[in-house]
């Protein structure tokens, strides 16, 4: 039985700024998906805690500060978490000359600011497809 893409929409450190999160977790309600939303300023263990009670399948982190150069650390945990199999997506204020620190330790698509809903959900759809596919 297919059940809907589970995703978890969070912000990590100390950025607060969580209204681009609130609009995109929105988003992938109405296209179906099932979200689970955080408040802001996130630790790295409880991110990987929530990841794993509730079973999601992408987790997604905003970021309007700097907050996104600890993203390398929180994929370290998934993998010491045996988490890795979850696809972690990043969209906010994110510096072109931090985008390959991001796409290296992991993290499987960026999103900026001015991406059209519609493609951001699109995107996710082909993540999700990508993974089944490999399975």
């Amino acid at each position: 039985m297919n059940r809907p893409i589970k995703i978890l929409v969070t912000k990590i450190g100390l950025d607060g700024h969580d209204r681009g999160a609130r609009v995109v977790a929105s988003a992938f309600r109405e296209a179906g998906m099932e979200v689970i939303y955080t408040s802001p300023w996130q630790r790295i263990e409880d991110v990987v805690s929530i990841s794993l009670q509730e079973d999601v399948d992408i987790i997604a982190i905003s970021s309007l500060a700097y907050d996104h150069l600890i993203i390398p650390k929180l994929m370290n945990a998934l993998v010491e978490e045996e988490l890795d199999d979850k696809k972690v997506i990043v969209g906010g204020i994110i510096p072109k000359e931090d985008e390959e620190i991001l796409l290296t330790a992991g993290v499987a698509k960026i999103f900026h600011p001015g991406e059209s809903l519609d493609s951001i959900i699109e995107s996710v759809e082909r993540l999700m497809e990508n993974q089944k596919e490999m399975r």
